[in-house]
């Protein structure tokens, strides 16, 4: 790939992260709010930057880095999207614990708390996959990783789409939806797909 591209191409990521970071970190709205809660609020935000990188990293689409690399930075970042989903519940449980908790029963009357939680369950889910990967076969891996990497993207955007918060309307959206189009080639690249038909058959 011509160098020029691969500059391209890394700015582009960087810019698509680091602006909605950047906005949420300076919004007004955050400026009678406590620390923790700011660190919470962007967690959430480093969150959904992370499954922008993650589908990326896995389909060796960054110029640099290559399939095998990329599989690696693709399970450090892995980690690091799991810390930023327990920086953003912890946070939110020491500043409003009875809204945690309404969450977590599905009792809550904001709607987008349902979907955050079952982002959170399936971002958990899909780390225990990564862990027990040496027990599984490289089917039952990929076909359980996949759909459960999947249920945490279009969960995640859901969530973040009803929050009208701090990362601005514009950003959010740019986001969400760059994290969905990089999800979806990748399982149509690889050709997940397949994996369900087998297994119907």
């Amino acid at each position: 790939m011509p160098r020029a591209i691969s500059v391209l191409i890394w700015g582009a990521l960087v810019l698509a992260v680091a602006l909605p970071l950047g906005i949420a970190a300076t919004s007004p709205l955050l400026e009678w709010r406590q620390p923790v809660y700011i660190a919470a609020g962007l967690a959430g935000v480093i969150g959904l930057a992370c499954l922008l990188l993650q589908p990326l990293l896995a389909g060796g689409l960054l110029p640099g880095l290559g399939m095998r690399r990329g599989r690696f930075v693709h399970r450090f970042i892995g980690t690091g999207l799991l810390v930023a989903v327990l920086v953003h519940v912890g946070g939110l449980w020491i500043t409003s614990p009875p809204d945690v908790v309404d969450a977590l029963t599905f009792t809550s009357a904001t709607p987008f708390s349902a979907w955050g939680v079952i982002a959170m369950w399936a971002t958990f889910a899909a780390a225990l996959v990564a862990a027990l990967r040496p027990r599984l076969s490289p089917r039952r891996f990929r076909l359980g990783h996949t759909a459960l990497v999947a249920v945490v993207v279009v969960t995640t955007i859901v969530h973040a789409v009803l929050i009208d918060g701090t990362m601005g309307t514009v950003s959010k959206w740019m986001l969400c939806a760059l994290a969905l189009a990089a999800t979806a080639k990748v399982l149509l690249d690889l050709r997940i797909w397949r994996l369900f038909m087998r297994r119907r058959a």
